[in-house]
Formats: C-alpha cells, sequence, structure tokens
C-alpha cells in the first residue's frame, strides 16, 4: 500500500478516531453475521407461513443488511473526514453513531416480534426438551442464541460514541493550526468554508439515511398500493443524482442550479411528512418496521431541514472568492500531505510569509 494514502493516520488522534470506528465495524459485523447466520439456521419452512409471517422473513435480514451497510459507510467517511481534516464530518460522524445505537435500541424489539410472528407461524426449527423435561420452543431457542450479540451491538455503540466525542474534541485542536495554515486569518472566508463544508457533510448523512428507509420500505412493506411502491423505487437514483448535483452547484456557486435544488428539498421534505402520516395512518402494513421507518423518517425530515438552511447560507456566500479555490482544488494535484484544502491563494498579492500574533 502505497504510504501517502495512510498520510491521514498522522499523530495519535486521528488513529485513535479510526482505530475506534474499525473496532466498531468490525464487532458489529460479526455480531450482525452471527444473528443472520442464526436466524438462517432455524427457518423452517416459508410455504407454512401466512402474510404476516412471510412478511417478518424480510424483516430481519433486512436490518442486518442496513446494519451491515451502515457500519462501513461510517467507516469510509470516517476516512474521508480524517483524509481532509475536517472537523465538522467529525462531529457529524459522532452524531450519526449516536443515531445507529438508537437504532439498533429498536432492532432488538422488532427482531424479537418477528421470531415470534415466525414461530406461531411454525416456520422455525430447533425446539427441544431439556433434560429436566421442560419445552423450549423454536423462537425462544433462537432468542438465546442471538439475544447477547443483540445487546452487546448498542452497549459497543455507546461505548464507542463516548470515545468518538473526546477524540473528535482532540482532533479539532489538533486540526486547528492546519486550518490556519490552509485558510488564513480572515474570518469571513473561514465563515463560508465552514458552511461549505457542513453542507457537503449534509449531503453525505441525507444519502444514508433516505436510502436506509427507502431500502426498508420496498423490501418489508412491499407492494401495498403499487403506484406509491415503483415511485419510491424510482426516488432512489434519482436522489443520487440530486446530491451529487447540489455538491456539484454549490462548488461552481451556480445559482438556478441552487435554486432548483432547493425546491427538490422540499419536495423531499413534504414525502417523509406524508411517508410518516402514512406509517400510523395504515399502521397494520408498516408493522413490522414501524419503529424503524418512523426514526428514518424523523431524521430524514431533520436532516433536509438543515440541508435547506445550510444551502442558502450557501448561497448567499456565492461571489465572495470561494469558488475560485474550490474549483482549483479540483483541477491542480495536491502538495500538502492530507488532501485538505490549501487557500493562500486568496490573499493579496503581499509577501506570503504569515505573522501569528
Amino acid at each position: 500500500m502505497n504510504r501517502d494514502s495512510l498520510n491521514f493516520l498522522g499523530g495519535p488522534w486521528p488513529k485513535a478516531f479510526f482505530g475506534a470506528m474499525s473496532l466498531q465495524a468490525i464487532v458489529g459485523l460479526i455480531c450482525e453475521a452471527y444473528t443472520f447466520a442464526m436466524f438462517q439456521t432455524h427457518l423452517y419452512d416459508k410455504e407454512a407461513a401466512n402474510a404476516s409471517a412471510a412478511t417478518q422473513y424480510k424483516t430481519i435480514p433486512t436490518f442486518l443488511t442496513l446494519f451491515i451497510f451502515g457500519f462501513l459507510y461510517e467507516l469510509v467517511l470516517t476516512w474521508d473526514a480524517l483524509r481532509l481534516k475536517n472537523t465538522i464530518q467529525i462531529i457529524g460522524l459522532c452524531i450519526a453513531n449516536l443515531a445507529l445505537l438508537v437504532y439498533t435500541a429498536i432492532q432488538i424489539d422488532q427482531i424479537e416480534t418477528a421470531i415470534d410472528d415466525l414461530d406461531t407461524a411454525n416456520a422455525l426449527s430447533g425446539s427441544y426438551t431439556t433434560s429436566t423435561g421442560t419445552k423450549v420452543t423454536a423462537s425462544e431457542a433462537l432468542w438465546d442464541e442471538i439475544q447477547g450479540p443483540l445487546i452487546a451491538i448498542p452497549i459497543l455503540l455507546a461505548v464507542v460514541t463516548i470515545a468518538l466525542s473526546y477524540f473528535s474534541w482532540k482532533l479539532y485542536q489538533a486540526f486547528a493550526w492546519d486550518i490556519l495554515k490552509q485558510i488564513g486569518a480572515d474570518y469571513r472566508m473561514k465563515k463560508r468554508f465552514l458552511h461549505y463544508q457542513v453542507y457537503i457533510a449534509l449531503l453525505k448523512f441525507d444519502f444514508f439515511f433516505f436510502l436506509g428507509f427507502t431500502v426498508q420500505f420496498v423490501v418489508v412493506v412491499g407492494g401495498y398500493g403499487r403506484a406509491e411502491y415503483y415511485a419510491t423505487i424510482a426516488a432512489m437514483p434519482l436522489t443520487i443524482v440530486i446530491l451529487l448535483s447540489a455538491a456539484y452547484c454549490v462548488r461552481h456557486e451556480n445559482k438556478p442550479g441552487s435554486y432548483s435544488i432547493i425546491v427538490l428539498y422540499f419536495g423531499g421534505l413534504a414525502y417523509f411528512i406524508f411517508k410518516l402520516f402514512r406509517i400510523y395512518q395504515h399502521a397494520e402494513q408498516y408493522m413490522p418496521v414501524r419503529k424503524s421507518l418512523t426514526a428514518f423518517a424523523v431524521l430524514a425530515i431533520l436532516l433536509i431541514i438543515c440541508t435547506i438552511i445550510n444551502a442558502f447560507y450557501c448561497i448567499n456566500n456565492y461571489g465572495n472568492g470561494l469558488k475560485v479555490h474550490l474549483l482549483k482544488s479540483t483541477q491542480a494535484p495536491e502538495k500538502s500531505d492530507d488532501g485538505s484544502l490549501d487557500m493562500h491563494h486568496l490573499k493579496s498579492t503581499a509577501p506570503t510569509r504569515m505573522t501569528i500574533d
């Protein structure tokens, strides 16, 4: 591996932050993989299941797949944040980890409910009688095997989130000098750059929570209302295009494009509010994933509101010099060891030597 690709790990605190995220991902993936393996081992007869139990077949694999993606996506965002020395994204990862912790707690109850429904439909195997003559049902046997790992995951996330919060503070202090060298002491320019960083970070988190909501709806809820179902599927690639376009427009300070994106944000906001009402208006069809869909919908709504507010801040900053640097940073190879933004050229033609009073 090229040593330059590991330069983002320079210093103890980047290593500690990345190490904590890596440990969380590894242990989390092992626990989720074990849970999925035990679930598959105890499956007995899909054909015997009623409609409710058939839906529960999809619930557990969907939860586990989302968690696997969540752990890996957080790890990628960690690499990205440390590489760019983006303290905003690092703080965002702490908040995202807290949200994931809440979701893992919700997972325990919903998986237990799914197991009970499957056992009622005679869709699980593994029941046995103990040496004392006590009969253990298939659901009890399966739950005994996976309860420990399921409880361990939110505990792990809680401990790691506390550690990440401390590491974030240390990283903020460690990166402060680098940011000063890269941006200079111009307060207004630093503020514009901050708005840009927050906006880009929000787009990255928007993607995860929208995708998480959509996957649960499409896979578990399925075709209750075919038009709504196909519209949700079509929205997935459209969302990716919107988020990429949003990043392009803010980098190039394209006002018409940015305002168009904001209109689409409001459309997305209306969609999630509508879905939130639907979840409780048609409670039966959403029951297998009602709690998790609610959590994802609420988080998505909050993120979209924050994204809209930051989009207006970014538009207000257009034409004040940030665009020149942002475009230059993508066209010229970086000479710094961290791939971060270098804004010295935004200063006047005075000597480049900087004095710190």
